[in-house]
């Protein structure tokens, strides 16, 4: 067996991986982090991102962002709404209250964001970078100040000593079994969603052939390995982002492939059935919820159908060409609608339903209040007619993006045991952990909760490093 020592060691390059292991270094800390992938598919999921969700209102920096009046108060709220109240609260304090100090961190290091919206419907604060270049920045910053990353680092094994601190972690490093002795270990590697057999388990049968958005390495083993050391399980496992996107999109690792714009116009299945609300709210505070029904339906398969009024504000990122014509009725039959009647009639129950100058208020980049009337479900936002030729129609289904389930942790990143003590020198972030999410998602919180406490991680590693010593 090898043998390597550090200060601290850190499992995964994701988001909150980089961050913890730069955050570290920067306090004289020796770190080594632990990527599982191959150098080339590194970083997990964030390789596969491209936004934060940010409190514009509240950063200190003279930035024109894409919306400047969104608060930390807003982005408290809106993360309890979207969870129905059961985001752990100091978790979610943390997080947001932490973001605007992560940010300006990260600015201040050279990141380079995108600052304007590429497309209509956003309506909180954000920046935009593509994920590669945000690992390729990071680990960067990561070496410049000595870090070492180890891929094809496979971590299976956590170490702890009589005294019940966690004291390193065995990998298989190039299929060699290599034991990494540190002072403290961060838990970052993501979570459990690119395993069959883990979507079969907590989501159910037939969730085992979901196409996975991101990283075919978040299978989540050391997970397994962190619990079975004694970490408590926390957070909704049986829950998870799971997108809308392209049915033709590659069965794993096809990143970003979403048909955003969904809200504008209508979903319907293979019965031909609307079965959702489409304009409930904003889209990044639906299409990981919708993501599972839609792929609940007939042949995990449903259908985006909007009207040449609001093609424009559509963005297809996916690789399945749209399908148009010139009516409902062959467009149904170009789609493959198992039902074709019922979702032509479906179509025009919604239209009737519909304010025949709603168009008038159309508003993308905000809640319009153009509601439906009389028909079930209902539609309680940008309710246009879909009656002006040609038409067009984009085939979606719902994607793995990542569980919600994890270890618990404090909101100092502390890794909690079974008891709810402490375990000393075991720290986690990102995906890895609990107690955030639940029963849905608001889009651009992933990148920054790993930001957040992956910085948290780092910090409160080399703390307890310089007390042991």
């Amino acid at each position: 067996m090898q043998q390597q020592t550090y200060d601290v060691v850190v499992i995964g390059s994701g988001m909150a991986g980089l961050a913890a292991g730069l955050r570290a270094s920067e306090q004289d800390m020796s770190v080594a982090v632990l990527e599982k992938a191959p150098k080339k598919r590194r970083g997990g999921h964030t390789q596969f991102t491209e936004t934060f969700r940010i409190p514009t209102a509240d950063i200190d920096l003279d930035i024109d962002f894409n919306v400047n009046d969104y608060s930390v108060a807003d982005f408290y709220s809106d993360l309890m709404k979207i969870t129905e109240f059961k985001a752990d609260e100091k978790l979610l304090e943390t997080m947001t209250e932490g973001s605007v100090g992560m940010f300006e961190w990260l600015t201040e290091r050279g990141i380079d964001w995108e600052y304007q919206a590429p497309y209509p419907g956003w309506v909180a604060g954000r920046v935009w970078i593509g994920g590669e270049k945000l690992i390729d920045q990071m680990t960067e910053l990561m070496k410049e100040n000595g870090v070492d990353v180890y891929y094809n680092a496979d971590a299976q094994e956590f170490h702890r000593s009589d005294e019940g601190a966690v004291t390193g972690v065995t990998a298989f490093v190039d299929g060699t079994r290599t034991r990494f002795t540190a002072e403290a270990t961060v838990l970052a590697a993501g979570d459990y969603g690119s395993s069959k057999e883990k979507r079969t388990k907590y989501y159910g049968p037939g969730f085992g052939n979901m196409i996975v958005r991101g990283s075919r390495y978040n299978t989540g083993g050391i997970l397994d390995a962190a619990m079975n050391l004694g970490a408590k399980s926390e957070g909704e496992w049986g829950d998870a982002h799971m997108a809308i996107i392209d049915a033709g999109s590659p069965e794993v690792e096809g990143g970003i492939t979403n048909v955003r714009g969904f809200q504008y116009g209508i979903i319907v299945n293979h019965e031909g059935e609307r079965f959702l609300n489409e304009g409930a709210d904003s889209r990044a505070h639906m299409y990981a919820k919708y993501g599972r029904k839609i792929f609940e339906q007939s042949y995990h398969e449903s259908f985006v159908i909007v009207d040449s009024k609001v093609v424009d504000d559509v963005a297809h990122q996916g690789p399945t060409r749209p399908v148009t014509a010139d009516s409902i009725e062959t467009l149904v039959q170009r789609l493959d609608i198992e039902k074709s009647d019922r979702a032509v009639e479906s179509i025009e129950a919604f239209n009737e339903a519909c304010d025949p100058d709603a168009i008038d208020h159309y508003d993308p980049n905000s809640l319009d209040d153009n509601s439906t009337v009389g028909v079930e479900p209902p539609k309680s936002n940008w309710a246009i007619p879909l009656d002006e030729p040609p038409f067009t129609g984009y085939p979606v289904t719902g994607g793995m993006t990542f569980g919600f389930g994890g270890v618990a942790t404090t909101p100092k990143t502390e890794v909690l045991d079974t008891r709810d003590e402490i375990i000393p020198g075991f720290f986690a972030a990102g995906n890895s952990t609990g107690g955030l999410l639940y029963n849905n998602y608001a889009g651009g919180t992933g990148l920054t909760n790993a930001a957040v406490f992956g910085k948290i991680a780092g910090e409160q590693a080399a703390a307890y490093v310089e007390e042991s010593q």
